[in-house]
C-alpha cells in the first residue's frame, strides 16, 4: 500500500521514521511519500516533499510573516498526496497544518486518516477535538492520560504505549563511562548539575542566566549547559560566560549529572525516564502577567509531562514569576545527593515508567493502520 506521512517538526521526523519501518514490516510492499526529515528519508529511501526546516514556523506572528511560505507547503502537500495515490494520510503532531491536510485527503481525496501521536489540545485549543473527532479515523496515543480526555469528547483513542521509553534504554545501554564523558568535554571530577535551558535563542536568554545563578550556589557541583544545535555559541557566551557547555550531547549529559534544571517540554519527559532528579524551570518577559493570562486559557493542572502523565506533581514547576533563583536553588537543594526529596522523585520515576509500559508504540500502531487498511481494501 502507498502511504503519506506529514510531520512538521525534528521529534516528529524521529517518530515517523520508526513508524516508516515498522510499517514496512507489515506491509512489506509499503512505499512512502512525506513532509518530514532526514531521518524519514533514511528509512524511506526518498527526500521529502517539504523538509520540517522549511515548515518550522510557530506561533501566529511567525506564521503570518511567512504566511506566503506556509500556503506554498500547504499546496505543495496537497498535490503530492494527489498525486501520490496514496492509500492514507497519516499525521504526526503539527496539528495547525496537519488537520488542514485532513480536512482535503477526507473531502476531497475520500481517503482515511490516521493520526500519530496527537497534537496537545487537552492543554489549549480543545476545540480541535471536534476536527479531530470529524476527519481523523483512528488516533494512536503515546500519553495515556489522553484517552480519557478524548474519551469525554466522546471520542475513542487507542494508547499504543510511549516511544521515549525504548528510546531512553536504548541509549542508556550505549552510553560512555563517566570519567571518559567528563575528559572528553573538559569537565573536572565534581558532580554535574545539567541546565537544559530550551533550545529557541528567547528561552535561553530568559532562562539560563537563572539557572546558572541558582546552581552556582553549590559549590560541590559543578554547572555543564546543554547548548542547542544551530544556537550560535555567542549567545551562550554572553548569557552565561565561563560556565562550561556541551553540544549535541544532551541526553548523555542528563545521564551522568546528578540533577538537572529543565525548561518545561519533552526533555522533562527524558529526564524523567533517564532517572535523574529535576527542576522543571521556565521563565518568560512579562511573567507575571503571562501568568494570570494562562491561568485562564491552560485546561491542565500541570505543563510538564511527567506532571500529567501521574495527574499529580512529581517535579517541581517553577514557572513564570515564581522562577527566581531563589527558589531555583532552594527546590535544587531537595533533589542533589542527600536531599530530602531525591529518594521519593527517583521512586515516583519508577512509577511513571511503569505507567507507560514498555510496548513498541510505533510497531503497535503500524500493526493497527495496516490491519485496519485492509479491512477499507
Amino acid at each position: 500500500m502507498r502511504y503519506f506521512i506529514s510531520a512538521g517538526e525534528a521529534s516528529g521526523d524521529l517518530h515517523a521514521s520508526c513508524l516508516i519501518r515498522s510499517l514496512r514490516q507489515h506491509d512489506t510492499d509499503a512505499s512512502f511519500t512525506f513532509l518530514g526529515g532526514d531521518l524519514m528519508a533514511a528509512e524511506a529511501g526518498t527526500e521529502p516533499v517539504v523538509h520540517y526546516r522549511d515548515m518550522a514556523f510557530m506561533g501566529f506572528v511567525d506564521v503570518v510573516l511567512n504566511l506566503r511560505k506556509v500556503l506554498g507547503n500547504l499546496a505543495a502537500a496537497k498535490k503530492a498526496l494527489r498525486d501520490s495515490g496514496a492509500d492514507c494520510l497519516i499525521l504526526v503532531d503539527y496539528p495547525s497544518f496537519n488537520l488542514k491536510l485532513a480536512e482535503y485527503a477526507v473531502s476531497k481525496l475520500k481517503i482515511p486518516v490516521y493520526y500519530y501521536i496527537s497534537p496537545k489540545v487537552w492543554a489549549w485549543k480543545e476545540y480541535r477535538v471536534k476536527s479531530i473527532r470529524r476527519l481523523v479515523r483512528r488516533m494512536f496515543s503515546i500519553l495515556p492520560f489522553e484517552v480519557d480526555f478524548y474519551r469525554r469528547h466522546n471520542y475513542e483513542i487507542s494508547y499504543v504505549g510511549n516511544p521515549s521509553v525504548n528510546e531512553v534504554d536504548a541509549k542508556l545501554a550505549a552510553l560512555p563511562g563517566r570519567v571518559q564523558f567528563l575528559a572528553d568535554n573538559g569537565l573536572d571530577s565534581r558532580p554535574v548539575i545539567a541546565l537544559l535551558p530550551g533550545s529557541r535563542v528567547s528561552e535561553i536568554k530568559t532562562n539560563l542566566k537563572l539557572m546558572v545563578e541558582a546552581a552556582s550556589r553549590f559549590e560541590r557541583f559543578q554547572p555543564v549547559i546543554a547548548a542547542a544545535p544551530g544556537v550560535d555559541k555567542s549567545v551562550y557566551d554572553t548569557v552565561a560566560p565561563g560556565v562550561k557547555r556541551v553540544a549535541g550531547q544532551t541526553f548523555e549529559l542528563v545521564a551522568m549529572a546528578d540533577a538537572a534544571l529543565v525548561t518545561s517540554g519533552t526533555a522533562t519527559l527524558e529526564t524523567a525516564l533517564i532517572g535523574t532528579p529535576q527542576v522543571v524551570a521556565y521563565r518568560a518577559v512579562g511573567s507575571r502577567l503571562v501568568y494570570n493570562l494562562f491561568k485562564h486559557i491552560l485546561k491542565v493542572r500541570f505543563v510538564s509531562l511527567p506532571n500529567l502523565i501521574m495527574d499529580r506533581e512529581i517535579v517541581t514547576e517553577l514557572l513564570l514569576h515564581q522562577c527566581t533563583a531563589d527558589n531555583l536553588a532552594g527546590r535544587l537543594a531537595a533533589i542533589v545527593g542527600g536531599g530530602s526529596q531525591r529518594p521519593q522523585m527517583l521512586d515516583d520515576y519508577r512509577r511513571l515508567r511503569e505507567r507507560l509500559g514498555t510496548g513498541d508504540a510505533a510497531d503497535t500502531a503500524a500493526a493497527e493502520i495496516v490491519a485496519d487498511l485492509r479491512t477499507l481494501n
